[in-house]
């Protein structure tokens, strides 16, 4: 475990130098979640690489927060969710009235549980973020029996698997359409 572990520096822009000089661009998305040190975000911007933005972060009431799509900077990657987290219909189904009611204001209207797996890809999709990703569980708007993984625990994560009727779903042209509503493809 980590437990015993302690945090020491990396290589730091030595690294992502010689990562460049040998392949030309970064294509890297940098985890700039959690607990960030000033030297991470500097270390990002140096090079240029987009950072990560969850909506399901963004309910914490101050409307300054970073992961609310409003503030989201063109070079982030928004997400609904990620493999560690609920997924967001669960995640929506569990909220305080008060939480529910700053969706409501992301939105514009109220939604229904059965409803904020999509309201939240819409918001994400309708961005300012180069890329926008939801988990297919999202995208199927499934319940708290697809999460992948639970921090912290140490078995049963990862098992959730899609089913081929899963992946055939309607779900997935109706997400073709809002990419390319959005402009986030060519057409």
């Amino acid at each position: 475990t980590a437990i015993q572990g302690e945090w020491r520096p990396g290589p730091r822009a030595d690294f992502f130098l010689a990562v460049k000089a040998r392949f030309g661009s970064l294509p890297l998305i940098v985890e700039d979640l959690g607990m960030i040190t000033p030297d991470v975000g500097a270390l990002r911007d140096q090079f240029d690489l987009p950072g990560m933005r969850v909506l399901q972060f963004a309910l914490d009431g101050d409307p300054k927060n970073p992961f609310l799509p409003e503030h989201y900077p063109t070079n982030v990657v928004a997400y609904t969710a990620t493999h560690d987290n609920q997924t967001t219909r669960a995640w929506y189904g569990s909220l305080s009235d008060d939480s529910r009611r700053r969706i409501w204001d992301c939105v514009g209207h109220p939604i229904r549980p059965s409803e904020a797996a999509w309201e939240l890809i819409r918001l994400i999709w309708e961005s300012h973020a180069m890329l926008a990703l939801a988990p297919v569980q999202d995208l199927l708007n499934l319940g708290a029996d697809a999460r992948m993984n639970w921090p912290g625990r140490p078995a049963n994560n990862w098992r959730w698997r899609a089913t081929a009727a899963q992946l055939a779903s309607p779900a997935f042209e109706q997400l073709r359409e809002l990419t390319k509503l959005t402009g986030r493809v060519k057409t």
